[in-house]
């Protein structure tokens, strides 16, 4: 059996210590209650209890801001909680940042990664597999019409 990770680490700079609070408390209510949304409290932003289910990062002060990580992904859920900060505390952008997929067994189906830049209003996210696969689409073409008479 081999174990899949989902990486990533980067730090969201806030203004001051009541905004770390607020981060702090919204990531507490959310591992609390990632299987039991139905009992969230009335302050939990409506827009993040769909992503409950994948809210598999941490969240820890540092001096300048707050540390997202993690080993186990949670990708969908960290864009969703950045682009909430971002709307709250009105914080200039974008945030970005990458993620690797890595495993402890050789696999075809293991290695990758992807990254993500997001705003108030827009997440964008890409992978490596999509990006490889774009390219691969791209490079193909011109050899798949290479024989075809011109016209």
């Amino acid at each position: 059996m081999a174990d899949y990770y989902t990486n990533f680490s980067f730090v969201l700079k806030l203004k001051d210590s009541a905004q770390s609070e607020y981060v702090l408390d919204i990531a507490q209510i959310a591992n609390a209650h990632r299987f039991e949304q139905e009992q969230l409290p009335s302050t939990f932003p409506e827009q993040l209890q769909e992503h409950l289910e994948d809210w598999r990062f941490e969240v820890e002060r540092e001096e300048e801001g707050i540390w997202f990580h993690s080993t186990e992904g949670g990708i969908d859920a960290v864009c969703a909680f950045v682009q909430h900060l971002i709307q709250k505390f009105q914080i200039l952008g974008p945030i970005a940042f990458e993620w690797s997929c890595d495993c402890s067994k050789p696999r075809t189906d293991a290695y990758g990664g992807g990254a993500a830049i997001i705003t108030a209003q827009e997440i964008k996210c890409m992978t490596t597999s999509d990006w490889v696969a774009d390219q691969t689409r791209q490079f193909a073409l011109p050899h798949v019409n290479a024989g075809l008479p011109q016209t």
